[in-house]
């Protein structure tokens, strides 16, 4: 039996990203953000808004390059794989789960923070310069014009700073 498991989502976060750290060093960032889904009611023929909150992690240079880049309420672009976390509740000792996307690669959104609505913040000064297209991954092209694929360990991400869109 085949199967597939991959995650698109663009959303905002929902909060500052938390890192912590292995005991080996590796960072570990976690996150939430929220997408939004809009649809007309049939009975009522009014607009609505569905939010939905997904949490997310992610490890490595990527959790440290969010963590570094983005803040509560910036829009991001996220692609990963869902994880099912199971445990045991300490205070009912029942057995619980969540599912969260594990990120293996991320897009920035719009401009920097703090110009205005482009880059995902409420209010605020018209934007400064145009809004410059978001790579395709947060990294360069590999050599012989294919995307770099960060999957790995932190040791395969080597972003520079004229690499980062802002």
């Amino acid at each position: 039996m085949a199967s597939y498991n991959k995650v698109l989502l663009m959303g905002n976060l929902t909060r500052d990203i938390e890192m912590r750290f292995t005991p080996s060093g590796m960072g570990v960032g976690k996150f939430a953000i929220a997408t939004n889904r809009k649809f007309r009611d049939s009975k009522t023929n009014e607009v609505r808004e569905e939010v939905t909150f997904v949490d997310c992690e992610a490890w490595g240079k990527t959790a440290e390059t969010m963590s570094q880049y983005l803040s509560k309420g910036r829009p991001v672009f996220i692609e990963g794989r869902l994880k099912l976390d199971q445990w045991d509740d300490k205070q009912s000792g029942q057995k619980r789960s969540k599912l969260l996307v594990v990120v293996d690669r991320f897009q920035f959104i719009g401009g920097p923070a703090g110009e205005g609505r482009q880059g995902g913040q409420a209010g605020g000064a018209p934007a400064q310069r145009p809004a410059q297209a978001a790579p395709q991954r947060h990294a360069p092209p590999a050599p012989g014009g294919e995307a770099a694929d960060f999957g790995g360990t932190p040791d395969d991400l080597d972003i520079q700073e004229e690499h980062i869109p802002f």
